[in-house]
């Protein structure tokens, strides 16, 4: 069977592929961003967490989600630090 012929909707130009390449680099930079800006927010911090305790080779299990951000919250109540709040 022979290939579609350039134009044809079976067949992407090269103007097409640029448009998805540029897409999935432009896609990758805001997923990139995205990551980058929840570090700031410390929106990570949970799975930070998770990936330290892991590797540390606690003997008991990690607080859950909602038990960590309580326990985090607490201590920058008891112990507040330079922050805008």
């Amino acid at each position: 069977m022979a290939e579609p012929a350039a134009g044809t909707p079976g067949r992407k130009s090269g103007a097409a592929l640029m448009s998805l390449a540029a897409m999935a680099a432009v896609s990758a930079g805001f997923k990139g961003f995205a990551r980058y800006f929840s570090g700031v927010l410390g929106a990570d911090a949970y799975v930070k967490y998770l990936e330290h305790h892991a590797a540390s080779g606690h003997d008991e299990a990690p607080m859950t989600e909602r038990e960590f951000w309580r326990d985090r919250n607490d201590r920058q109540d008891t112990h507040p630090q330079g922050r805008c709040c």
